[in-house]
């Protein structure tokens, strides 16, 4: 297998995740032939699926952010727009060293849009809401100026530490599997810094940008959407849209091709050649979207630009998901699921999604009584090395699990309730967006530009979530195929 050098229609993906599906599919709709290779087994990458007591959930990715349409319109386009749904009305919570509290229905990464807001101050208290709207009387620069600054400097500086530590924490461990002392702002919250040079104050950046996404109809919405509301899925799953992609690319002729590994890229007179299982395949044109790590570690003897800037691997991600036989969970005690603050004794997950309260289809597909909850497990705390072990077997995510849904959710939660459950691993699939790692990317992307006919995708580029990859892949193949 392989092909014979490129001609001129040939274009190639490494990577058969969302960004690599997508790049294949914008390619074959600017008329090249396009070959997709893929490592794995299985089409999707983080948007994956797997069956648990008879369910066919989603292994991964569960929704996506409604601040922008890209992902709706591309749902759209592969015959998928009847089936965007919104989450149960229900909100999320965070758990506190000090017990559970709704979250504040505005925000962006847990950053209160009004510290004064009621659920806001029964969170923070007076003095943490006092402190917090501090934040209007500071001068914009502070804060905004900086040419990259973490999350948790940003916030304390603006609204102090009960604000990081009781909301922004919670929030950001749960997304992002890190501290947010880690995690470069612009990368998993880009505009917001812009935003508070416009506005003046990081509450009314927060605000800003509220209201500057979603649909005409939540725009209308007299009342703040309840916290993780800005958010749709899909009826079936997140998992049905790789099945359109892939269903899509077949028909459009795509050659697919899984248990495909890169092992090395060079430059050829016709455009580019990828080595993998045993074969050569050559292209004009060449995407790759494989995680930064390793689409670095491929690139690098044919852009020496780009040596010794290998970016940081994600954190592991351990997703625990409990099919339960328990009619108590009927009143969904902490609404849509629930994020856990890290300074929480005696919880191990980061966050809890109480799925079959968050999604009507999934209750009507589980029956009376059952339910689905999904446990997460990994964040990085450290500077440069994971936070404590934790469980890490399959028996030991399991009995954690069941530990953990029983102190989050209120309700015991034993062996003998468990209808069926499943723990996937994610190694490194999030994008580590450490402080700085937004210019590394970009110079990164530069270089790549410059080499000609190649393009770089992925979350490790785009920031993490599908919104961001879908409107960024697009906008990179469209710059490639121009070129």
């Amino acid at each position: 297998m392989g092909s014979s050098p490129a001609k001129p229609g040939q274009a190639l993906v490494v990577g058969g995740g969302i960004s690599g599906l997508l790049s294949a599919r914008e390619l074959a709709a600017a008329g090249y032939e396009v070959t997709v290779l893929e490592a794995g087994t299985a089409w999707g990458g983080c948007v994956g699926s797997h069956t648990v007591a008879g369910l066919t959930l989603d292994s991964g990715a569960e929704s996506f952010a409604t601040r922008s349409d890209a992902v709706a319109r591309l749902c759209t386009d592969l015959g998928l727009g009847a089936k965007i749904v919104p989450p149960r009305p229900g909100g999320a919570w965070v758990q506190l060293p000090d017990g559970p509290r709704e979250l504040p229905r505005t925000g962006v990464l847990g950053i209160p849009a009004n510290p004064w807001d009621p659920e806001v101050r029964r969170t923070l208290g007076i003095l943490g809401s006092l402190r917090a709207s501090l934040d209007g009387l500071l001068p914009a620069s502070i804060g905004a100026c900086a040419g990259v600054t973490s999350v948790s400097a940003l916030v304390r500086t603006r609204m102090g530490s009960r604000v990081l530590e009781r909301l922004v924490s919670p929030v950001v461990g749960g997304v992002h599997s890190a501290d947010p002392g880690l995690l470069d702002v612009d990368m998993v919250a880009p505009g917001l810094r812009a935003g508070l040079r416009r506005h003046g104050s990081l509450a009314a950046a927060v605000s800003a940008q509220r209201r500057g996404g979603g649909t005409t109809a939540q725009a209308r919405t007299p009342q703040p959407a309840k916290a993780g509301s800005a958010v749709a899925g899909l009826e079936g799953g997140m998992h049905t849209l790789v099945d359109a992609l892939v269903s899509e690319l077949e028909r459009r002729d795509v050659t697919l091709l899984l248990g495909t590994a890169a092992t090395s890229v060079s430059r050829t007179p016709e455009g580019w050649r990828v080595d993998a299982a045993g074969a050569a395949f050559h292209a004009a044109l060449l995407v790759m979207a494989v995680e930064g790590p390793a689409a670095v570690e491929l690139l690098e003897p044919a852009v020496p630009a780009i040596s010794g800037k290998k970016p940081a691997s994600g954190p592991d991600v351990k997703l625990v998901t409990l099919v339960l036989d328990k009619p108590d969970l009927d009143r969904r005690p902490r609404g849509t699921g629930i994020l856990v603050a890290p300074q929480t004794p005696g919880i191990e997950a980061k966050a809890l999604t109480h799925a079959t309260g968050k999604w009507d289809w999934l209750t009507a597909a589980a029956g009376p009584g059952r339910h689905v909850v999904r446990l997460s497990y990994g964040r990085v705390d450290g500077a440069s090395a994971p936070a404590a072990a934790g469980p890490q077997t399959d028996d030991e995510l399991f009995a954690a699990a069941l530990r953990d849904a029983s102190a989050l959710l209120g309700v015991r939660i034993t062996g003998g309730d468990v209808r069926g459950w499943d723990v996937v691993r994610w190694r490194g699939a999030l994008p580590f967006a450490a402080v700085g790692h937004r210019a590394r990317a970009a110079d990164i992307r530069r270089s790549c530009s410059a080499a000609g006919g190649l393009a770089v995708v992925g979350g490790w580029v785009a920031g993490n979530g599908l919104a961001a990859v879908v409107a960024d892949t697009r906008e990179q193949i469209g710059q490639l195929t121009a070129a």
